[in-house]
């Protein structure tokens, strides 16, 4: 007798009709956009080296690389599940020095984080990432946002556009003497989590009073206080909301975003659901990584975000099958049918069973025609089609009927 009861891995999940058609509507839309705007697909290993996915400096470390989850073959060796996409870069810029740059890659794919689980969070996800390596321009920055932007405009999500940069942060840090960076970043980076009042209390451990109140004043200051006073960083934060407005995109400058410390150089992005926390995916610019193993910076910037952060918000239409055909006894000429409705890319199923049942099936996976092919339909020449929303039915002719489903 068998005892185990079957479970899914906590953090890891099922996706089934319609939730399944709906994650492949989103991934199809992506893919789309990512080829519209020149992004070539790129493919890489689900395993790699457990010292390929380390940083240089551990005590640095961002959630992600720590959270990697490790692996070990049967010859000992340390391996791990990728965690992203974008640390693979160094490894390919190493062993393919002669890629022409720049380099405009995207790559759809699961990725795999050993932290805990919650709402919206899974130890798998499928991660898609759009990058443009080899140009120093913020118009490269510019064009990774608005194609973005198209991207959930597709879906109907309507974001907020937030923009910091990782060199404003740590020039506004200088100019108040702290010297603990990276720490005062990691409690900056929970404001929204814990509150104001919170990470004041947390940063007294890094800066005295008058420091920490002189950082919330500065804080609160609009990016033409910065670029005024030539803060590093700020200039490249306007020249980037140009750019936006350009494209017809506002771009909000948020001194307080903070990603992924020790990976980000430049500009920093995120998209955020509008008057709430939720962030639906972000990115930014990061021009030490793919040059890594070459001894020299290589200009990048990219988008990332997953598709399962997507499936609650997006409104698409799903595709289900436009027709089943309902064979009376007819079965060689129901496939007949089916095979030239699939020729002209009418998705289409064939039934055998009794009509009741037939249309029982069809309605439960929301099938919007039903065509009944039996030896009366075939002496007339003519099929009835059903409409399964309205329950109208009307006799039509195979040219009329390729004609009316291919609409």
């Amino acid at each position: 007798m068998v005892t185990y009861e079957p479970e899914t891995v906590k953090g890891f999940q099922d996706f089934l009709p319609p939730e399944s058609q709906k994650f492949e509507a989103i991934k199809s839309i992506v893919k789309k956009q990512f080829e519209l705007y020149g992004f070539l697909p790129l493919k890489t290993p689900t395993i790699e080296f457990d010292e390929l996915m380390r940083t240089h400096n551990l005590e640095q470390e961002d959630e992600a690389v720590s959270d990697r989850f490790r692996l070990q073959d049967r010859g000992g060796r340390s391996l791990g599940l990728r965690y992203e996409f974008t640390f693979q870069l160094a490894r390919i810029f190493k062993q393919h020095p002669t890629i022409k740059l720049p380099f405009r890659r995207y790559q759809i794919g699961q990725v795999f984080r050993d932290e805990p689980t919650g709402q919206g969070r899974f130890k798998e996800f499928t991660q898609c990432d759009a990058d443009i390596i080899g140009d120093s321009s913020m118009n490269a920055d510019a064009e990774c946002i608005a194609l973005w932007s198209d991207i959930l405009r597709e879906l109907n999500i309507e974001p907020e556009i937030h923009v910091s940069n990782k060199k404003l942060a740590y020039s506004i840090l200088e100019s108040i003497k702290l010297e603990q960076k990276q720490e005062i970043l990691k409690e900056l980076d929970k404001i929204d989590k814990l509150g104001e009042d919170a990470i004041k209390t947390n940063l007294k451990k890094y800066a005295d009073a008058n420091q920490i109140l002189t950082l919330f004043k500065l804080l609160e200051k609009d990016l033409n206080f910065f670029v005024k006073n030539l803060f590093d960083g700020a200039e490249e934060i306007f020249r980037v909301q140009e750019k936006g407005k350009q494209q017809g995109f506002t771009i909000k400058f948020n001194p307080l975003i903070v990603r992924g410390l020790s990976y980000y150089t430049g500009n920093v992005v995120e998209f955020k659901v509008p008057g709430g926390k939720h962030t639906l995916g972000g990115g930014g610019r990061y021009d030490g990584v793919a040059g890594r193993f070459l001894n020299r910076a290589i200009p990048s910037v990219g988008i990332s975000f997953s598709i399962e952060r997507l499936m609650e918000l997006a409104r698409i239409k799903i595709n289900n099958p436009k027709v089943i055909i309902i064979s009376l006894d007819k079965d060689k000429e129901a496939q007949k049918l089916a095979q030239k409705m699939r020729k002209d890319s009418i998705a289409c199923i064939v039934s055998s069973e009794k009509p009741g049942k037939a249309l029982e099936y069809a309605n439960a996976y929301q099938i919007q025609n039903a065509i009944f092919i039996g030896s009366e339909e075939i002496a007339k020449g003519k099929f009835k089609l059903k409409n399964m929303q309205s329950g109208e039915e009307k006799d039509v002719s195979e040219k009329q009927l390729l004609k009316a489903l291919k609409k």
